[in-house]
């Protein structure tokens, strides 16, 4: 089956700002579209929309469809399920992608369970390619190769859906890159009547009071993070990654052991069911280096491993490794931190 239809984009709105996983996410579709040799769009559904597209724009895209409706903002299950649902039996793309938020998680399984399309959660790659059935031996060109942990970490799997569409795939925030494709990128812009894509039935639903509270913690954005992993041994010597973290100018991770074994709170959690970050530093600390965790983490520029298994998975990535307990390096490396930088 080769497709020419276009790759689109979901993008999240709140408080007139688009999301960042949105925008990683155009990035990320403006190279496997130029692959494909098809467009680039968007769909953006909200209220107050006007101008949206000079955010959406520069990130690579060519078209921007805007559904505007003030009972569409904030978001609810039906209207906006309905709004993709019936949008893309109209324009047929080959692949639509969503950020893996609340709000993604909650709509993508909609769409593609209505459309009969299949779904893909998570992906921490997304790449073009052709595939071979086994079975069949039919050929097909061009897929989008959804790559993701699976079996619990102890394989990568690439997902394909060679025959339905759209291909659909969700990526949370910090796995992609963002990155401006041009500033002075100029896009269609394509403004549809909402009654024509939501009938009055989708809503039911009305929200009556909405709570959104912020992170406290943000370890998505510090340059330096100190991570501890279940090695640690307990509670009190994560107090040792907060001394350093401190002194470095960084802030404190952990792995999803270590968050289960209760030695940090999860909303430090780094990995494939935490954030991704990607830091100027990483010092992995009793961090023994599963898939899910190195996912959230890769990307970072140097990475420092300090355990005392010289054979932990996360060796083979680091650019340093120190063999030894954290116990023992760790007031050594606060020491001769606080000795030079004088």
């Amino acid at each position: 089956m080769t497709d020419k239809n276009n790759l689109i984009v979901y993008c999240e709105i709140e408080d007139g700002h688009i999301a960042d996983v949105s925008l990683e996410l155009l990035t990320k579709g403006r190279e496997l579209a130029n692959k494909l040799g098809v467009k680039l769009e968007a769909v953006v559904i909200g209220d107050n929309l006007d101008g949206v597209e000079n955010q959406i724009a520069p990130y690579g895209a060519d078209v921007v469809y805007k559904v505007s409706d003030k009972r569409l903002y904030p978001y609810t299950s039906n209207p906006h399920a309905a709004v993709l649902i019936n949008l893309f039996k109209e324009i047929k793309p080959q692949v639509c992608l969503m950020g893996a938020t609340c709000i993604g998680r909650d709509l993508g399984p909609r769409v593609s369970s209505s459309l009969h399309s299949g779904l893909t959660a998570d992906c921490t790659s997304l790449e073009i390619g052709d595939h071979k059935d086994p079975k069949t031996g039919k050929e097909y060109e061009n897929l989008l190769y959804q790559i993701r942990p699976a079996f619990g970490g102890n394989i990568v799997a690439t997902i394909v859906n060679p025959d339905c569409r759209p291909q659909m795939a969700t990526v949370r925030e910090g796995v992609m890159k963002k990155e401006v494709f041009d500033p002075a990128h100029k896009a269609e812009v394509v403004n549809l009547d909402a009654s024509k894509y939501v009938s009055p039935e989708d809503f039911v639903v009305e929200i009556i009071d909405r709570h959104i509270e912020k992170s406290k913690v943000n370890i998505k954005n510090s340059p330096i993070i100190v991570a501890g992993g279940y090695g640690m041994g307990s509670k009190e010597n994560f107090d040792l990654l907060y001394k350093l973290a401190e002194t470095l100018g960084g802030e404190v991770g952990a792995s999803r052991a270590a968050v289960d074994a209760g030695f940090c709170d999860h909303d430090r959690q780094i990995g494939q069911t935490g954030v991704t970050v990607r830091p100027k530093l990483y010092i992995a600390c009793g961090i023994s280096g599963q898939i899910q965790h190195i996912a959230g983490m890769q990307e970072s520029s140097i990475i420092i491993s300090i355990n005392n298994d010289p054979d932990a998975p996360i060796n083979t990535i680091a650019d340093f490794v120190i063999n030894g307990t954290a116990e023992d390096v760790i007031p050594k490396l606060i020491k001769y931190y606080k000795k030079n930088s004088k």
